[in-house]
């Protein structure tokens, strides 16, 4: 029999999983895809810390990217913007690093103190992908912390947002929690205390009926001042600006409860309401909580500055010297490096400059400059280093105007519920029936008619419609949550429902900036696929950087006599052959280009034409005739209208379709939109979509990557997730019927309640019974009735 011997060959970097390239790095017989990831292994290794690799097959990220300089963590003023605790011995500063995404990674930045003895202690924040650490500021500088982290491969992005932010902390979530925790406490000893009274006094239990009333007036009183004073605050300031919202009722039935039960059990009349107070303020406050609840790992406020460094290279006396952003000055002269942010107006005065303003303009061909010309705050610089001198400091620049617009300087207006709207004719409906109870009894039994008022306060204290609405949207938003859609808070989903017209950026947001391949039509063989791929590696533009990595093909000749016409065409002698790369009117042919084609001349013999494909997202086609059967689309793009005729099947006409849009023209088509009754719903992604997003009634950033920059919006959409938009929708609306079926189902309780109220009839036991029934059948409809439609939806 013969004997089959297989061969196992390693094709991926051990360390981030990449593919391995022709010749690989190797050690310890295991094999990298670059240096970089070679170093980040032997560190780990020469420090007893292998085990990272055991969590995770992959853990690592790539460390092909340049390193950062970060000689400006030198200066003092900086560091002290950045840090949140210092002394003379430790100090202690939270870093965000985007790469964090597994259990090794956590794993490793908690034992950075094997890395360094200098670091006291780190611990990671896994969901806001935050790291805090403590190091002694005697043995080891920030700059060294920051750097031993890159080192590893993870690299902490910080931003100019980090040096302006206020470093204070949301103490709401925290009282909130404190209230239902004393609510609670209080809640089950008065039903504790409130036993005999249900099942009956006998005559030992009878001479600690005064007692437990007593405690039982005493647990609601903290219940009363702390727990429920919310609901107080807000009923009191909305009846001063002539508004009925849904706590007026939710108050007042606190407060009869209160008052009946004090007067019962102070006169030995009966056992009170003390039970259904604490309990109703109980559940009251723990639907507060899930409407509260919201994604904190989440930045959903981002600007300018989140997008910008906190320094910047100054050149002086023939010197570099890192500088502070906000110290920058008109006649400054600083030094921009390749893949660097140009944080200012400036001139050049030295280098090629070949900028992407995409993430400002929503242009994706870059731009050049020539000596002597102005270039804008925003744009990345993406070949060497170029001198430049400051015409305009930071704070008046052209990207810093986009925030100077009315959009943001007002407040945007809230999202009106459907809980609001329903309390106000909730209130006065009650306050009738009450006063009509009162009265009807007032002339027979003055008795009777102050219990049947009272009862009524009690019986129909809207508790249950109070819970309808935050039970449902938080079990929605869950559903969400788990499909990559992370909303502001609970009420952008009523505001989700009520959307009629959708407006789309281009760039980013309908097309997938990682997902554009190639098709070729012609015949190139091995050796001028090479040139061709030498040729385009010399371009910055995307086509060139895509058709590249689609070749995957390593550098082989050298480039001479390169020429590029941007957004055109590249020509350069490869190898002693002229290689032409560009469009159809470039290279001078008798044809029209249909989307984005590379057409490809050597020697002048026409050898064929690449064109892009996949460039829509995944979905987006069919996501498009399915939204424009029920709502109107729009498109607006900073981009040139090459995509005109590609696009135009997919929206209403070319009236719809609107190229070369600045951001302000953006954001004034929203406001025509508005203006006309549309409820209008936009998707964008970048800097130049920002007013728009915060003009829009619902402001949506699309993102491959929920924790980089994405401007101020109300939800956050993962690109992966964007086929799904018409399902959100539908969920969305699903949402609401589901609010208004648990609306009717608490009128029904209450139907009942009122009933025996009217009569005088209401008992404690009765209410102890059929507040609580009622609140725990809207929690289990609610919650089971949005996730039944959320399988129907294809959510779950």
């Amino acid at each position: 029999m013969n004997e089959t011997n297989s061969l196992t060959v390693e094709t991926h970097c051990f360390h981030c999983g990449d593919n391995l390239p022709e010749k690989p790095y190797a050690a310890d017989d295991k094999h990298f895809c670059c240096l970089g990831c070679k170093g980040v292994y032997q560190i780990l290794s020469s420090h007893n810390l292998s085990s990272y690799y055991l969590y995770n097959d992959v853990p690592g990220s790539s460390q092909q990217k340049k390193a950062q300089h970060f000689n400006y963590l030198d200066e003092p003023g900086i560091v002290t913007e950045l840090v949140d605790y210092t002394d003379a011995k430790v100090t202690v500063i939270t870093l965000f690093i985007p790469v964090i995404h597994c259990s090794s990674c956590i794993w490793l930045l908690e034992h950075l103190h094997k890395l360094n003895p200098a670091i006291a202690q780190s611990r990671v924040d896994f969901l806001k992908k935050q790291v805090s650490i403590t190091f002694r500021n005697q043995q080891i500088s920030l700059r060294q912390v920051v750097e031993t982290l890159s080192a590893i491969g993870y690299e902490p992005l910080i931003s100019l947002q980090d040096m302006i932010k206020k470093q204070r902390t949301d103490h709401s979530e925290r009282n909130l929690f404190t209230k239902i925790a004393v609510a609670g406490f209080c809640f089950g000893n008065v039903m504790l205390l409130s036993f005999p009274d249900y099942f009956g006094l006998n005559s030992f239990e009878q001479d600690f009926k005064n007692f437990f009333g007593w405690i039982n007036l005493a647990f609601t009183i903290p219940v009363l001042l702390y727990s429920a004073r919310d609901y107080f605050i807000s009923a009191w300031t909305n009846l001063k600006n002539g508004v009925l919202n849904l706590d007026f009722p939710l108050a007042l039935g606190i407060a009869v409860m209160f008052i009946r039960s004090a007067f019962e059990i102070i006169t030995q009349t009966g056992a009170g309401f003390a039970d259904t107070l604490c309990s109703l303020v109980f559940f009251l406050l723990i639907g507060k909580w899930m409407q509260k609840r919201t994604y904190h790992y989440l930045s959903f406020e981002r600007d300018f500055r989140s997008y910008f460094p906190v320094a910047v290279t100054q050149l002086k006396d023939g010197r570099e010297k890192p500088l502070p952003l906000n110290e920058l000055q008109t006649g400054d002269r600083i030094l921009i490096r390749s893949n660097e942010i140009i944080p200012a107006d400036a001139i050049l005065l030295k280098g090629d400059a070949r900028l992407d303003f995409s993430f400002v303009t929503g242009e994706s061909l870059p731009v050049e400059k020539v000596l002597g010309e102005i270039i804008y705050a925003g744009g990345r610089q993406l070949k060497g280093a170029i001198e430049l001198e400051v015409v305009k400091p930071v704070s008046q620049s052209y990207l810093t105007k986009l925030w100077n617009n009315e959009a943001f300087s007002t407040q945007k207006d809230p999202i009106k519920t459907f809980s609001d709207t329903a309390s106000r004719y909730f209130s006065i409906i009650l306050l009738a029936i009450a006063l009509a109870a009162g009265l009807y009894w007032v002339s027979t039994d003055i008795n009777k008619a102050v219990a049947s008022f009272t009862a009524v306060l009690i019986i129909a204290c809207p508790c249950a419609l109070a819970l309808s609405s935050p039970f449902t949207l938080a079990a929605v938003l869950s559903i969400f949550d788990q499909n990559k859609f992370y909303l502001k808070n609970t009420a952008v989903i009523e505001e989700l429902a009520r959307i009629d017209t959708i407006v789309f950026d281009k760039t980013g947001t309908i097309t997938n900036p990682e997902a554009a391949g190639f098709d070729f039509t012609g015949e190139l063989d091995k050796y001028e696929k090479q040139l061709v791929c030498d040729l385009a590696r010399n371009s910055g533009h995307p086509l060139s950087r895509e058709l590249v990595k689609w070749l995957n093909l390593k550098p082989r000749f050298a480039v001479e006599q390169y020429k590029e016409k941007v957004g055109r065409g590249i020509t350069g002698c490869v190898d002693g052959h002229e290689v032409k790369l560009g469009s159809a009117a470039y290279l001078g042919l008798k044809t029209q280009d249909q989307g984005s084609v590379v057409h490809i001349l050597i020697e002048y013999h026409y050898c064929g034409f690449f064109r892009s494909s996949q460039r829509w997202r995944e979905g987006f086609k069919q996501l498009a005739l399915k939204l424009g059967q029920k709502t109107d689309l729009h498109l607006l793009s900073g981009d040139q209208d090459h995509d005109r005729k590609l696009l135009t099947p997919f929206f209403p006409g070319t009236q719809h379709l609107h190229f070369r849009q600045s951001p302000q023209q953006k954001l004034d088509y929203i406001l025509q939109l508005q203006q006309k009754g549309a409820k209008v719903m936009m998707l964008g992604d970048g800097l130049n979509d920002a007013g728009a997003l915060r003009q829009s009634n619902l402001g949506i950033a699309v993102t491959d990557d929920i924790n980089n920059f994405s401007p101020g919006c109300d939800a956050i959409l993962d690109g992966t997730a964007f086929k799904k938009i018409p399902q959100f929708i539908r969920q969305a609306k699903d949402a609401v019927k589901v609010i208004h079926m648990s609306f009717v189902i608490s009128l029904l309780y209450n139907a009942v309640g009122l009933f025996f109220a009217v009569q005088g009839l209401l008992s404690p036991l009765m209410a102890a019974i059929l507040m609580p029934m009622s609140t725990v059948t809207i929690i289990l409809f609610t919650s089971l009735t949005a996730r039944f439609y959320a399988r129907k939806n294809h959510l779950l």
